[in-house]
């Protein structure tokens, strides 16, 4: 039976923190779950959740994960403890390494994931900062692995915002050796760090690239990928963002454009009709749904070899 190994760092906080190796194990384990083919429980165990930005998919995932693994969790709602308050994260950290086995957290700057990574002793998980978002970058690989078998020959189009969505797949895609292109209008690029960082693990050179026309970017891809243009904390930058990413939308014609048997995904929640078209998302290409499942079954596999020993 297959067994979840122990990752070589403590802390998921990026992409990044795995090999490809540990990328291809998740994906694997998150497979046998869902396919009930394995059952390991890790019984008394109890993952934290902190949550500064608001959340549906992240939270139940994780709570529902967490709980087929025969562990517990806690909801640690900021604005109802002291972290609202104004705590200083080493001391919260500290505190919570003492009760939890395992801490989730999903806040802005990821500079504050790294503080609580800093001074926990038990591992930290990204569940979505503004840099990165790698849970969700599992679930999409193993949705596409569900779909195509391996990651040979794929190539995954983001079209939108080049955010945390974006640099997670980026990363991910790199270790996975899949072409990753993203279309995203001037001024709304990927940052260069997470640019030149995926460059430095891609095998294969020109397998990432950067443009602002989705229709070229579309052609002869297997996968096409969108997200909401403004995110979280974004609100005062709507209306001008709307204008900025006219023509970016998914619809029937850019997916016309793209491989007869491509799939549509979106980590959601989405705009229909802004971002992508109803008719896209409800169309037989769509597997935004399977997709959102497997945020469940790849964080069930990412917290099993985060507390194996």
């Amino acid at each position: 039976m297959l067994k979840p190994n122990k990752l070589a760092n403590k802390n998921f906080l990026s992409s990044l923190d795995i090999s490809t190796n540990e990328v291809i194990h998740i994906l694997e384990l998150a497979k046998n779950f869902k396919n009930k083919k394995i059952n390991i429980e890790f019984k008394n165990k109890v993952l934290g959740l902190i949550f500064d930005k608001s959340s549906t998919r992240t939270r139940v995932s994780f709570q529902v994960a967490m709980s087929r693994l025969g562990g517990t969790t806690i909801d640690l709602n900021p604005k109802t403890s002291q972290i609202g308050r104004g705590e200083p994260i080493k001391d919260t950290a500290r505190v919570l390494s003492r009760y939890c086995d395992v801490i989730a957290i999903r806040t802005f700057d990821h500079s504050n994931l790294e503080e609580y990574a800093k001074w926990s002793t038990k591992p930290v998980i990204n569940a979505l900062t503004d840099l990165e978002h790698p849970c969700q970058a599992l679930a999409d690989y193993l949705t596409i692995h569900e779909e195509f078998h391996d990651f040979k020959d794929v190539i995954l189009t983001f079209i939108g915002d080049g955010n945390n969505v974006a640099h997670s797949l980026i990363l991910c895609g790199a270790l996975l050796g899949v072409e990753v292109r993203i279309a995203c209008p001037k001024g709304y690029e990927p940052d260069p760090f997470v640019i030149q960082k995926a460059r430095e693990i891609y095998k294969i050179d020109n397998l990432l690239k950067i443009s602002n026309d989705p229709y070229a970017a579309v052609n002869g891809s297997n996968v096409l990928y969108t997200d909401v243009w403004s995110s979280m904390g974004e609100e005062d930058q709507k209306k001008e963002k709307d204008t900025d990413f006219d023509g970016f939308t998914i619809d029937s014609d850019l997916v016309t454009k793209a491989d007869k048997d491509a799939i549509i995904l979106h980590c959601l929640p989405a705009y229909r009709n802004k971002e992508i078209t109803d008719a896209v998302m409800e169309s037989e290409n769509s597997r935004i749904f399977q997709q959102a499942e497997n945020r469940m079954h790849a964080q069930q596999a990412l917290l099993s070899c985060l507390l194996s020993k």
